[in-house]
Formats: C-alpha cells, structure tokens, sequence
C-alpha cells in the first residue's frame, strides 16, 4: 500500500461516506504525496473479549492492509486472540462464507440473490439473514502500460470496447479521438482480468454496464465476461502483469496503481476528462445511497457508475464484512462482535499507516449499531 498519500486520498472519500448516512437508510510513499491524514473517529465502544480464539475470514484482496490493521488493534484489545485472513477474492470469501468454512467472509460486492448467495448465507446462518457490513471505500483505477503514453483518457464506451475485444491496437481511432494530440503506437492491446472469482470484477463489469450501455454488451459478475485477454490471480497478480508487459491494461485497486507505479487514464464520461484520485472519488461517492434494509448496509452504487457529474470519477467500490446476524454459535458469535468493533474502534487508529482512512463518525455508529445486533 501507498501509506499516507493514499490515506490522505480515501480520507476525501469518507467524507463523501457521510452523504451515505444521509441519503438513508505491500508500501512505499511516492515522492511528491500528500503526507496529511484524516484524525480517527472519537467515539468508542466497550468491547466484550472472549469466545473463540481464533476466528477465520477470508476474501477481498483489496481490504487486506486494513484486515490486517484490525486483527493487530484486537490482539492488542483481547490478549489472547486471533483472527486468521486469507485474501484469496472476493468470489471465495462468499463461497467459503456460505459454506460455514469462515466465521467471516469479505466481499467487494454484496450477496447477489439472484445467484443464491443470499439464499445460500441464510441457511448457512442457520435460517438467519446475512448483513453486508461496508468497511473500507475506494477507487478503482484503469491501469496500463504503454511504451511512450503517459497521458491517457477513456470514455466508458472506448473502455468497454477495450475489455471485450472491440478495440484491440492502442491506435485505434476510437482511442485517437479521444486523445487528440497523443502519439499512440500500432501496439496490440493486451487486456489483463482477474482469474480468480473478483468484487472488483464484478464492480467494474456494473460500471461498464451502467455507463457504456450497449458498448459492453456482456453481463456484471464476479467472473470476467469480456471474452479476451490473459488473466492473473489476485489485485497484486494485476498490477505485477501489467507492469511487466507493453501494450497492457486492466482494472485494479488504487493502492495497487501506487505501489506499483503505473499509469491509470483518466475517465470522460462526457463532462471532462478525471484522473483516478481524491477529489474525483469523493466527488462521485456523495451520490450513493444505502439500499439494505436495518443492519443489512448495502451501498446503491448503480447511479454512481452512470453519473455524468463534472469533476466525478464514477469507478468506485465498497469492501464488505459479511456476518451472520444470528445462528454463530455462542463463542463464534462473541468474537466476531469483539472483533469487528475492536475494527471499528480502536482499529481506525491504524488505517492510516495501512493506507486507508478512518470511518466517519456518523458511518461508524450505523457500523457499530448493527455489531452490536449480532447474537
């Protein structure tokens, strides 16, 4: 992660967080980066330690620097326990969440009933509703390599046609009339996707849907449905084969961008051109609205994706903690309460040496109302 320039970057994006209270209800910092750092929130909660001592999550890749922030706050906070975190994606972490294999499960989507997920984490929460606990926000950058451009700009149109094979040489004239000026080489395109099962590919699947329209022509999900293209395992798989290549492009995290150096284009969808960062991110959040119902904190992000707002950078995603609302068993359920408040809490301290930001006051007590709920 890049530390405190991208904590300084997500802290603009949780203060757009808080317009989602409102509307209802792995690290190198680059030179030049901006050092400030949002202050954590205030408020505390009392934490109940115990139960089992050693819970096990799996999932989102991209929530791994602040996973591992919260199990360092709570091992501190509850001497004697442990949470284990494998960031296998976001397709495993449902999977193994459904399948009763984790105690939690991370996710950069929400459960999708229409696939059975929520089905599926119901049973598994023994006839229990699952909640979708958002925890971290950020964006999602169009990152590429090209020998010679440094200065790239996307309309989704142009970026849908790139992902599922319309476009295939960086000369295109699509490309072209949307960089008047450029120098762009007759390079072939090579389109880099998630292998593994992604909240990020299926995030950046529903952007292109929403705002390409007809360009996409392929369905959302957390499986890449482009149809071109080589694939790589994880974020840190993404960013490693774009930067080893030429003539590379795929869809990957911020903070895999800044670690790792790459150009991302900035995105025109027909007010200007905006480039990947703080201001465009906040600027596009502040539209989302909380679509769950009570504890369930599912973020409406489908007209977020098809804004056209001047200054929005529209690409975002919300990582998720998916937990049972009731059916853990006593112990299981005692220290998944303790954790995810330690999380909430004492852990925000940390998220700015891991590279996020802290939780807006107003958003940590929906969080930490409905930890509280689980019994």
């Amino acid at each position: 992660m890049n530390i405190k320039r991208h904590a300084s970057v997500l802290s603009l994006i949780a203060v757009g967080a808080l317009a989602l209270t409102a509307c209802g209800s792995d690290s190198n910092t680059p030179a030049g980066s901006n050092n400030s750092a949002a202050p954590a929130p205030t408020k505390t909660a009392e934490v109940e330690c115990g139960g089992k001592k050693d819970l096990v999550a799996e999932g989102s890749s991209a929530q791994k620097g602040a996973i591992e922030a919260f199990t360092a706050a709570y091992v501190a906070k509850c001497p004697g326990q442990q949470l284990a975190y494998t960031p296998s994606g976001s397709g495993a972490g449902v999977k193994q969440f459904n399948a009763g294999i984790v105690d939690i499960g991370g996710s950069d989507s929400a459960l999708n009933k229409d696939k059975g997920e929520v089905d599926a984490a119901a049973t598994r929460c023994k006839s229990n509703p699952a909640w979708n606990l958002p925890l971290v926000f950020g964006p999602v950058g169009i990152a590429y390599k090209v020998d010679g451009v440094k200065d790239l700009v996307l309309t989704p149109e142009v970026t849908a046609k790139i992902f599922n094979g319309g476009i295939a040489k960086w000369n295109d004239p699509a490309i072209a009339a949307v960089n008047k000026g450029a120098t762009l080489p007759d390079t072939a395109i090579i389109v880099i996707f998630r292998a593994d099962e992604s909240g990020t590919t299926d995030n950046f699947q529903k952007y292109l849907k929403a705002s390409a329209k007809d360009a996409w022509g392929k369905d959302a999900g957390k499986k890449f449905n482009g149809g071109v293209g080589q694939g790589a395992q994880g974020s840190a798989g993404i960013a490693d084969a774009i930067s080893a290549g030429n003539g590379t492009i795929g869809y990957i995290e911020w903070s895999y961008v800044q670690d790792k150096k790459l150009s991302a284009a900035k995105i025109d969808s027909g007010a200007g051109p905006v480039e990947l960062g703080a201001e465009g991110a906040a600027a596009a959040i502040k539209s989302a609205k909380i679509k769950g119902t009570g504890n369930d904190l599912v973020i409406d992000l489908d007209a977020l994706y098809a804004s056209k707002t001047a200054g929005a950078y529209p690409l975002v995603l919300a990582t998720y903690e998916i937990v049972c609302s009731k059916g853990y068993d006593a112990d299981t359920a005692k220290a998944v309460k303790a954790f995810l408040t330690t999380a909430a809490t004492d852990g925000q301290a940390a998220l700015a040496d891991a590279g996020y930001v802290p939780l807006p006051n107003e958003f940590q007590e929906k969080l930490l109302t409905a930890i509280k709920a689980i019994s």
